[in-house]
């Protein structure tokens, strides 16, 4: 074996100046269950993965590689079941005579390296290979082996197999939606990660029945129903997560579409904190949503985090003095201490109808998922007016253009000028990758759209592309803002009918920044790209 000396991968760390022993400390304090120490100062961001493999792989003197179309001898996943591999995040990937290289996130996990030899036969080479990396290996691998004569088998038996797998998959990449698409010969799986769908396996055509009648099954939903759209949702613990599955099937000419979006309850509240707000955004907001009375919106597209930064805020003011009642379409996360009301049009239970009765309870504070017509937004509004603190959102580009929205809808100026406190716009983008980041002069269109907004910028950071973010140069996402606090030449301007570039020159000269601003400080920052930041916001 490679390995002669048992140091600790604490000791290794110190050794290389990354890391002090109260940091460790702290970090072994926090971490989850059963979580190792690496993968504990990974994501409480002590430190990045490349720096974890650069340390391992110089103290130890152990090679490191990217299993990213690196040629696996497939025979050799025999040797182990998917269940070892995935446990010890390791997988055997070449035999060099009477050695078995083995892919391994910690090399030090000697434990498992003795299992292995013992069970195998094999003297074991250690080298050195992502989390994510090895995880997506194990699943593709396995999963292929196994379905690899499905065709032939008991589709009914093999549907609970292959949905775990599909959903392990998606776990592992940090999906938020996995789609399975219907074609004329066969089902694509597909999934969304940080915004973007990627197609990772197919299945046979013959596959889907039973497939959808497991998900059904588990949703609740009508197995002999396929002319219909459906919505369901399946609680389960998927990989050691608790994770709730939000299910929508959609008939099309090639038979039954269903989407899966992955609600990942571990993850479920952040803390306005951890909203990537601005330290100026945060005072603010923070000072807003802590008035007694008022209405606050939240605007932007589907799937821009709106949602998450409304549970932030209610979870922030959660304790037991307080009644929080929320009527939402659909309940994605089910909070502890708050009551929680699921729109159901067909029987009349519409956002307006659940306000009304909510209003009946004795709330202190509302979140209604979102203002679509002028009976909710009358109400809402009215709510905020006799005492009660009100969230909502609303599908408007920028925080400004809410105002005119609410006029379109018929309520009177007035009425939205007494009730609203604020208006937050917000938009994800993706975040550089850590593990493969460097910087480059900026060229003179950069600096251009830097200077416009009244700022400077030498040099930018960029993802290279490595194995842990599949060779995108982004990994995560990351949410951009622009908050405007209800002032009184704000709502004498709307008293008034300013147009909305009125307002925006206006909330400009003060020196709140707008989306592209809070975007272009985050690439300062290093964390995003001009790209990114153009992509979602308009440099208006």
């Amino acid at each position: 074996m490679v390995i002669q000396k048992r140091k600790k991968l604490g000791d290794l760390l110190k050794d290389a100046g990354l890391i002090t022993e109260a940091e460790i400390v702290e970090a072994i304090e926090h971490k989850k269950p059963n979580q190792k120490l690496g993968d504990a100062l990974v994501e409480q961001d002590y430190i990045t993965e490349k720096e974890l493999l650069d340390v391992l792989e110089i103290q130890l003197k152990l090679e490191s590689i990217s299993l990213y179309q690196y040629p696996i001898d497939i025979d050799l996943i025999e040797l182990i079941s998917k269940e070892f591999a995935r446990d010890n995040v390791l997988l055997p990937i070449k035999q060099e005579g009477h050695r078995l290289v083995v892919a391994m996130q910690d090399p030090l996990d000697f434990y498992a390296i003795e299992d292995l030899e013992l069970s195998t036969g094999f003297t074991v080479k250690p080298v050195i290979a992502t989390r994510d990396d090895i995880l997506q290996t194990i699943n593709h691998l396995y999963d292929n082996d196994e379905t690899s004569d499905i065709a032939s088998e008991d589709y009914s038996a093999s549907a609970v197999k292959i949905l775990d797998q599909i959903l392990e998959a998606g776990v592992t990449m940090h999906a938020s939606d996995i789609h399975l698409d219907q074609t004329e010969t066969l089902v694509n799986v597909r999934y969304r990660v940080d915004g973007t769908l990627r197609n990772e396996r197919s299945l046979p055509k013959s596959a889907m029945n039973s497939l959808i009648a497991r998900i059904k099954i588990l949703a609740g939903l009508n197995i002999t129903e396929s002319r219909l759209p459906q919505d369901g949702r399946i609680s389960m613990t998927i990989m050691d997560k608790a994770i709730n599955l939000r299910i929508s099937t959609l008939p099309t000419v090639y038979g039954e579409k269903i989407v899966m979006r992955i609600l990942d309850l571990t993850n479920v509240l952040k803390k306005l904190t951890d909203l990537d707000l601005s330290d100026q955004t945060l005072e603010q907001y923070e000072k807003i949503i802590k008035e007694p009375s008022g209405l606050i919106l939240i605007t932007g597209p589907t799937g821009s985090g709106k949602s998450t930064t409304l549970y932030g805020s209610i979870n922030e003011l959660n304790n037991a003095n307080v009644n929080i009642v929320t009527v939402e379409d659909p309940v994605e996360y089910q909070l502890e201490g708050i009551n929680q009301v699921q729109v159901n049009a067909p029987i009349g239970l519409t956002f307006a109808a659940g306000l009304r009765s909510i209003l009946r309870q004795d709330p202190n504070i509302i979140m209604v998922g979102e203002i679509r017509d002028r009976e909710t937004a009358d109400i809402s509004i009215r709510a905020s007016l006799t005492g009660h603190l009100v969230f909502s959102t609303l599908h408007t580009n920028s925080a400004i253009e809410a105002i005119p929205r609410l006029f379109d809808m018929g309520i009177e100026p007035y009425l939205v000028v007494s009730s609203l406190s604020g208006i937050m716009a917000q938009r994800l983008v993706k975040k550089v990758c850590k593990d493969c980041q460097h910087t480059r002069p900026a060229t003179q269109i950069e600096k251009e759209i830097f200077e416009k907004r009244g700022k400077t910028i030498d040099e930018l950071t960029l993802g290279r592309g490595c194995s842990r973010c599949r060779f995108t140069g982004y990994r995560g996402r990351m949410a951009i803002h622009e908050l405007i606090v209800m002032d009184s030449e704000v709502k004498k301007m709307m008293m008034n009918h300013s147009t909305v570039q009125d307002i925006k020159a206006y909330v400009k000269e003060k020196g709140i920044p707008f989306l592209i601003d809070d975007g272009l400080n985050k690439v300062e920052k290093g964390y995003t790209t001009i790209e990114e930041v153009l992509r979602v916001a308009t440099a208006d």
